[in-house]
C-alpha cells in the first residue's frame, strides 16, 4: 500500500480486520518493521486522538516520529498555484513538501476542508500535492473530504460490538452550533457501505452526502424511524455537501435551536434494538448527544477511540511492508 485514503486503499476489509485483532493482542509484534524509518507527521488543524493514536502506532511499530503543526511554529504555507505571495504566507508548499520529503520515509496530512470552494474541498487538493510532490507515501490523517484513519476504527469496534451476522448501522446527523465539514461522515458511509452491514443514513433535507461517499445506502428523514431496530447509532454534524444546493455548500441550512430534536436522547434510543452509540470525538454534549446517553453503558466512545491506535497501526504496518 503506497497511499491511503479511501476504503479500497485497503484491499479486503475481513483480511483488514483479522490483522488488526492481531495487532491488538501484540501491539508491538512487528516493532522491528520500522527500525531506523521515520514518520512525518504534518497537522494543518488541531488534533488529540489523531495525533496521539498516530504518534503510538508508530512506535508500536519502531518508528521515528516527527510532528509539524504548520500554524505553530513553521512559515505559513501557500497552497494555491499561480498566485503572487504578497500576503503573510511566507513559503509555498511546492517547496516545502520535497524539503519535507527528504527528512523521512512516511507522511501523514491533516487538513480539513475550507468549506467556502467545494471544487477545491473536494479536489483533495492539498492531500494530492503530498502525494504528487513528495515522492513517498502519504496517508489521510483526516482531509477535507475523508477520515478514513476513524472510519476504519469506527469499524473495528462494530466488528469486536456486534452480536448479529449483519448488524443494522445508523448514521444520523445532529445538531452543531458551528458548521463542520463531512469528512467523517463521508467515511464513514464509505467503510460501512463496503462492509457487511445493513446501513442506513439519517439527516434533514438538504444535507445528503456526496453520492461518491453515500453510495446506494439508504436515506430515511424521518430519524426515528431509521433508528428503529438499530443495532449501532453514528451520531455526527456535517455541514450542507451542496450535493442539492450547491450555493449552500459548508452552511448551515437551518437555525441549530430549531433542530434540537434531532439531539441523540433516550427518547430516539428507545426504538433503537438496544443500540450502542457511537461517535468520533470531541462531542458537544447537550447538542450532539445528551449526557444520559454517552455515559450509558451502551456507549463505545472510548474503546472507538482506544481503536484509532490500532487502525493506525495496520496502516503504517501495510505502507512499511512496502518500502
Amino acid at each position: 500500500m503506497k497511499s491511503f485514503l479511501n476504503v479500497q486503499d485497503l484491499g479486503n476489509l475481513k483480511a483488514a480486520l483479522a490483522e488488526a485483532q492481531e495487532i491488538k493482542q501484540d501491539r508491538f509484534k512487528y516493532v522491528e518493521m520500522g527500525k531506523n524509518k521515520t514518520a512525518l507527521l504534518v497537522f494543518f488543524n488541531n488534533s488529540l486522538r489523531t495525533r496521539l493514536s498516530t504518534q503510538k502506532a508508530a512506535l508500536n511499530l519502531g518508528m521515528n516520529v516527527i510532528v509539524l503543526d504548520v500554524n505553530a511554529g513553521a512559515w505559513k504555507l501557500e497552497t494555491e498555484r499561480g498566485v503572487i505571495m504578497d500576503g503573510d504566507k511566507s513559503e509555498h508548499l511546492l517547496e516545502a513538501i520535497p524539503v519535507m520529503a527528504s527528512y523521512c520515509d512516511v507522511i501523514g496530512i491533516r487538513s480539513f476542508a475550507g468549506l467556502a470552494d467545494r471544487e477545491y474541498d473536494y479536489s483533495e487538493t492539498v492531500y494530492n500535492q503530498f502525494v504528487k510532490y513528495s515522492g513517498k507515501p502519504v496517508f489521510a490523517m483526516e482531509t477535507a473530504t475523508v477520515h478514513p484513519l476513524q472510519a476504519f476504527a469506527d469499524l473495528i469496534t462494530i466488528e469486536e460490538h456486534k452480536t448479529c451476522p449483519r448488524p443494522k448501522v445508523v448514521l444520523t446527523w445532529a445538531p452543531h452550533p458551528k458548521s463542520l465539514p463531512q469528512a467523517v461522515p463521508d467515511s464513514f458511509a464509505e467503510w460501512m457501505n463496503a462492509a457487511d452491514v445493513d446501513f442506513v443514513i439519517t439527516h434533514p433535507e438538504g444535507y445528503e452526502l456526496d453520492p461518491r461517499f453515500a453510495s446506494n445506502a439508504q436515506v430515511e428523514y424521518d430519524q426515528l424511524k431509521a433508528f428503529e431496530g438499530a443495532d449501532f447509532i453514528y451520531a455526527k454534524n456535517w455541514s450542507c455537501p451542496g450535493v442539492t444546493n450547491p450555493d449552500k455548500y459548508g452552511q448551515i441550512l437551518d437555525d441549530y435551536h430549531k433542530m434540537m430534536d434531532w439531539t441523540v436522547s433516550a427518547r430516539q434510543m428507545a426504538v433503537t434494538n438496544n443500540a450502542h452509540f457511537m461517535h468520533c470525538l470531541p462531542v458537544r454534549r447537550g447538542m450532539i448527544v445528551t449526557d444520559e446517553v454517552i455515559e450509558g453503558p451502551r456507549s463505545l466512545v472510548i474503546p472507538e477511540a482506544a481503536n484509532r491506535e490500532i487502525s493506525a497501526t495496520v496502516v503504517l504496518k501495510r505502507i512499511l511492508e512496502n518500502l
